[in-house]
């Protein structure tokens, strides 16, 4: 009882959120398709008698689609989840989009979309529940159907194993055997679709069982593809990808639906290096996140990255001179019919002795944050930071750390926060990896004079001219703007990638670190900069239980000098969402 209360709850609770998702018909559950409009309308008025918001749509393929919804896509996420451990809807349902769905058929006369009905309508059947439908009188007897049953391949045996194992009745060895196990899974699926339990599928049975494992693929168009100038032939998703353009070494497919799939085909001439360094250029794109597995070999790669609200996929293999591969970004939360059309890319694959051409797509509008068409993956935020001891621990500002899923050095070496002073706004920073800095920070805790002449190290422009520059200006006073110790007030106009720079001055030592630009409502003047003073850091540096080390009185040093104490030690400090 108490699960029958918390069905009804549940049902009512999706039903109403499902009636205001129509405003934004876009997310549904698809579980069944039929080749046969009076079948699949059978099947609707079945799953109706149990489940609110069943709806019926024709398919681009010509199939008939039966879902429910229209949700947003958390909420129908969640109905999958629950229909299918209830037992409500088939294992092998998943989430469908709106632009995969054409005239509606379900309910009788309604158009939820806007795009028309199918007609003729075909009256409704009885109404029956989803299990236990009167028999339908089979194709073939059984003796028949043992008959066309032994002409089968191998591997058709084991894709009908395959398929009852996707629809949720059959959880045993993929083997091609139609032992006791598979038989009794058979009566089950017969069973569950209204057909004599008979233990062996019919021609057409066995049709059905394996169109219905194959509708996520149907409903994204699975095509095969054939690229001559690339080289490569395969079976792509072609009705929510389609071709835009080359440039080496990709062949761009764009997403045409709300799905927002994508697709690439690698092709180009190299070796074991050029495969190597692909393999670093892929991890630096947007379409491929920082999360999940990767491999790298002598001959091939395989890259899966996941994050973003995409998951993507890439493999590339080495071959007689040429690489070839693929990659398809999916959206998070359709895993389901993303395995199944990766599944089917991978085994399609299939190579020619062409490659696509090295000039190809040259005239293309070139950027520095793209790699041929495709956008490098770019930090939330970039700032400076410098050495303070020879293990590479790094100081820096607060923001460049804070809440960030990731804190690197110049792309690669990754940092762990140490210590924070949230007062003053800096952090220590420790590498993963012990680092050999060039040159560390030599610290001069006496107090500057008022109008001596410092100078700013920073990555000025947040890395986009790949060298820090040094900003020179001078100590207008020894306090803050409020008089507070610790921080000092410099005449220099600084830029905010330079916040977390060292300031050094005319003898080479560090004086300070520049802090951001205040961000409580106040602006200050282009020529007014803050830095927090050589004492704090080294009382912050104790905290972190890194020791500072001390400058010796030196005389002035050359300009050439200080530039490369402050390239030796200036750092990239980036945060990654």
């Amino acid at each position: 009882m108490t699960r029958i209360f918390t069905a009804i709850l549940f049902l009512f609770f999706f039903g109403v959120r499902a009636v205001f998702a129509q405003q934004d018909a876009g997310v549904w559950v698809q579980v069944e398709a039929q080749p046969s409009l009076r079948e699949a309308q059978e099947r609707a008025q079945a799953y109706a008698n149990v489940l609110p918001d069943v709806n019926g749509f024709r398919l681009n393929s010509g199939w008939y689609a039966i879902v429910i919804g229209p949700y947003l896509q958390n909420d129908a996420e969640q109905v999958l989840r629950v229909y299918r451990a209830e037992g409500q809807i088939p294992a092998d349902s998943y989430i469908a989009f709106s632009n995969s769905l054409e005239q509606q058929f379900w309910p009788v006369g309604v158009n939820i979309l806007d795009r028309g009905v199918v007609t003729p309508p075909v009256e409704p059947a009885a109404e029956q529940p989803v299990t236990g439908l009167t028999p339908q009188v089979s194709d073939e007897s059984r003796a028949q159907a043992l008959q066309s049953e032994r002409l089968l391949t191998a591997q058709e045996r084991k894709d009908l194993q395959t398929a009852l194992q996707a629809a949720g009745f059959y959880n045993s060895t993929i083997d091609g055997a139609f032992g006791p196990g598979t038989r009794r899974s058979m009566g089950d699926w017969q069973r569950f679709n209204g057909f004599e339990a008979t233990g062996v599928l019919t021609t057409a049975q066995r049709q059905a069982l394996m169109d219905a494992y194959n509708a996520p693929l149907i409903s994204v168009g699975m095509a095969r593809h054939t690229d001559p100038q690339a080289g490569i032939n395969m079976d792509m998703p072609l009705s929510v990808v389609e071709f835009e353009r080359y440039e080496a070494p990709f062949a761009h497919f764009n997403g045409t639906s709300s799905l927002d799939a994508k697709a690439l085909l690698i092709s180009q001439d190299g070796g074991k290096d050029t495969l190597r360094a692909l393999y670093e250029v892929m991890q630096s794109l947007e379409i491929i996140p920082l999360e999940g597995p990767r491999q790298l070999r002598a001959d091939s790669f395989m890259i899966e990255g996941r994050g973003n609200d995409i998951v993507s996929y890439t493999q590339a293999q080495l071959k007689d001179g040429a690489i070839k591969g693929f990659t398809l970004v999916w959206p998070d939360g359709d895993e389901a019919r993303r395995a199944r059309v990766l599944a089917a890319m991978k085994a399609s694959f299939t190579t020619t002795d062409a490659v696509l051409d090295a000039g190809a797509g040259a005239n293309t509008d070139q950027r520095v944050d793209l790699v041929s068409g495709l956008q490098v993956r770019k930090p939330r935020l970039s700032r400076s930071g410098f050495f303070a001891d020879s293990s590479g621990t790094v100081l820096t500002v607060s923001e460049a750390a804070d809440t960030c899923a990731r804190v690197t050095l110049d792309d690669e070496q990754e940092l762990q926060v140490a210590w924070t002073d949230a007062d003053l706004g800096v952090s220590v920073l420790r590498p993963k990896n012990n680092l050999a800095p060039i040159s560390i920070a030599e610290f001069n805790s006496d107090t500057p004079r008022i109008q001596s002449e410092v100078a700013v190290s920073g990555f000025s422009y947040e890395g986009a001219l790949g060298a820090p520059t040094l900003t020179y200006g001078q100590v207008a006073d020894i306090r803050g703007l409020n008089g507070e110790e610790g921080v000092k007030r410099l005449a220099l106009a600084a830029l905010p990638g330079d916040a977390g720079g060292p300031v050094f001055d005319d003898s080479g030592q560090v004086v300070g670190m520049l802090l951001p630009t205040p961000s409580d409502g106040r602006t200050l003047p282009a020529s007014v900069s803050l830095a927090a003073s050589a004492a704090r850091l080294n009382e912050i540096l104790d905290k972190a239980g890194v020791s500072g080390q001390s400058g010796q009185a030196t005389a002035q040093v050359t300009p050439n000098e200080l530039n490369r104490r402050a390239t030796g030690m200036t750092v990239l400090v980036h945060c990654w969402d």
